[in-house]
């Protein structure tokens, strides 16, 4: 199947990801697929790309832990294949070779831990595959120091072999042009040498890059395609080369928000994660932190240290200094912070304030109502223009269930007041500063409970002095 792509035919090929590794260097439980970067598992990366390059069949090798790899790429169409003991590269691709033995374009091997690449360079791959028309063409990169990966010997037919560094002379060592582990097959040519890969090395594994001699013994082209940029094609092997990655994909998706209008004041210490969505006009200061499928519009300046995840905030919000937003809503003109913390399911309304050490849980604040400092809400429901004073508590928990407060629109709740769940308070109410509300209070009315103020004159002088007649 082909299409055009510029003035060369695009081949679809067939794409096989191998993601059956466990990724001992990682010194990880987890299975190497599973690291994050970016708020994404690595093989979502990988997958990603692949989808993108619209290809004929999607396939990926699984083995440890593959159930929880499945249930991280959930709306990828792949074969899925299981490789249940890993005997090397060549040996995962033999369990696929029934998968894409019917395809008709070339087979293209991603591994699981190169998140980087582009679609656009994996589609360069196969066009170059083509033109030289080539048994297998592999994806090369130029490293400053190319120690411990395998270096291309070539010559005036193609690639002649890769040398490992183990095995690599002096000067062959000096070649920075290294293998990157990606490769495009023909496909009969690949289902036809499968077998007859050895695993004659020091880890009895079967090599995918012993095909290379194959093709060479049968007089066939192995021709390589050098990737313009290195980082793109890095493998990932270690908590160290995640985090390189980690700050290349930072800069990939920050230089796109800024390019498409966003304001990041220091963008090397703004992390903005894959599924974010960032209106014009926004600013983001040092250290904001947004993640999951959050969503900004426009106008809106987050202030730094403040982290949000999997929220939607509308226009001109301003969220303050290190504040802690999660999986709520913020209405356009709202401001939240600084010190502020929305636990999940917490519903803003426009022009609303939440100030600063305020926490909201489970609750909707109406449009225009403010509580500027020192309150827990939670379990609430708040109408429009309500003033929450400082150090009002909802007590939502009774030490079994939680209840709700219902608050109506225009009431005014004094300072130090607990208001006792269940409980609903009418419109217009006003409830008196220190006051503890047990019991409904109706619309327009005054809610007060205080013991009496008692006063004993001279009380605080007579103390006094019999303190000091004590020495005390």
């Amino acid at each position: 199947m082909k299409q055009a792509v510029g003035e060369v035919a695009y081949v679809k090929p067939t794409v096989v990801v191998l993601a059956a590794g466990l990724g001992t260097r990682m010194k990880s439980g987890i299975a190497k697929a599973l690291h994050p970067l970016s708020g994404r598992p690595l093989i979502r990366h990988v997958m990603a790309t692949a989808a993108r390059m619209d290809p004929e069949k999607l396939i990926l090798v699984l083995g440890h832990q593959a159930d929880k790899v499945r249930e991280v790429i959930e709306g990828y169409r792949a074969e899925i294949v299981l490789q249940y003991e890993q005997f090397g590269t060549g040996h995962a691709v033999r369990q696929a070779r029934e998968a894409f033995a019917n395809t008709t374009g070339p087979v293209l091997i991603l591994c699981a831990d190169t998140p980087l690449v582009t679609a656009e360079t994996l589609k360069g791959l196969v066009m170059d595959h083509e033109k030289t028309e080539a048994a297998v063409t592999l994806m090369t990169a130029s490293v400053q120091n190319p120690f411990g990966y395998g270096r291309i010997i070539r010559g005036k037919a193609g690639v002649m072999r890769i040398v490992e560094e183990k095995d690599a002379t002096a000067s062959q060592k000096r070649i920075q042009e290294v293998n990157t582990g990606i490769y495009c097959f023909e496909k009969e040519f690949l289902l036809s040498s499968l077998d007859s890969i050895g695993k004659e090395n020091a880890q009895g594994e079967y090599y995918l890059p012993d095909t290379i001699g194959l093709a060479r013994k049968k007089k066939r082209m192995v021709s390589a395609s050098l990737c313009a940029d290195a980082d793109e094609v890095m493998g990932i092997n270690t908590r160290v080369e995640l985090s390189r990655a980690e700050r290349i994909m930072r800069e990939r998706i920050n230089r796109r928000w800024m390019l498409d209008g966003v304001t990041l004041i220091d963008p090397d210490s703004t992390v903005i994660g894959m599924d974010v969505s960032l209106g014009r006009d926004t600013t983001l200061y040092p250290h904001v932190s947004l993640e999951g499928t959050t969503k900004i519009g426009e106008h809106c300046t987050v202030y730094p240290g403040s982290r949000i995840v999997d929220s939607v905030i509308g226009n001109a919000v301003s969220i303050k200094d290190f504040s802690l937003i999660e999986s709520s809503s913020i209405a356009s003109e709202a401001s939240i912070g600084p010190f502020a913390h929305l636990r999940p399911d917490s519903v803003i309304g426009e022009r609303a304030k939440v100030g600063n050490f305020v926490e909201i849980k489970k609750s909707t604040i109406g449009e225009g109502s403010k509580a500027n400092h020192l309150a827990y809400i939670g379990d609430a429901t708040i109408g429009r223009e309500v003033n929450v004073g400082a150090g009002v508590i909802t007590c939502n928990y009774d030490g079994f269930d939680k209840h709700a407060t219902v608050i109506g629109d225009g009431v005014f709740v004094g300072s130090d007041a607990q208001i006792i769940a269940p409980v609903t308070i009418g419109e217009g109410a006003l409830i008196a500063a220190g006051a503890t509300i047990t019991r409904d209070v109706p619309a327009d009315a005054l809610a007060i409970s205080r013991q009496p103020q008692e006063i004993r004159e001279g009380f605080a002088g007579r103390r006094k002095r019999i303190r000091q007649r004590k020495g005390k």
